[in-house]
């Protein structure tokens, strides 16, 4: 009963982070992958500090829009953020 006794705070402990910690993180991870995998041209989004819209989708890279005539090529999985539409306009 007493070695019972000293892992129980062991266990509770682990079964706190992995509610408090783990799983949420778990699922941000799939919620982003999702995102990653729907985005298509014409989607506003925040990639690295930037705002812009995507013009181009590529297997590992998109092409976003972050001016007129201002396109750069970013990582897909640097994409934090879907915008709702219109967003970039009214930011510039």
């Amino acid at each position: 009963m007493e070695s019972l006794g000293q892992i129980l705070p062991l266990v509770v402990m682990f079964l706190l982070a992995y509610i408090m910690i783990i799983r949420p993180q778990l699922k941000r991870s799939k919620e982003h992958k999702t995102m990653i995998e729907a985005l298509q041209k014409g989607d506003e989004v925040a990639a690295g500090g930037l705002l812009g819209k995507i013009t181009k989708v590529g297997d590992n890279f998109v092409s976003v829009e972050i001016a007129d005539n201002v396109v750069v090529s970013v990582q897909k999985h640097a994409v934090t953020q879907l915008l709702p539409k219109g967003t970039v306009k009214a930011s510039q």
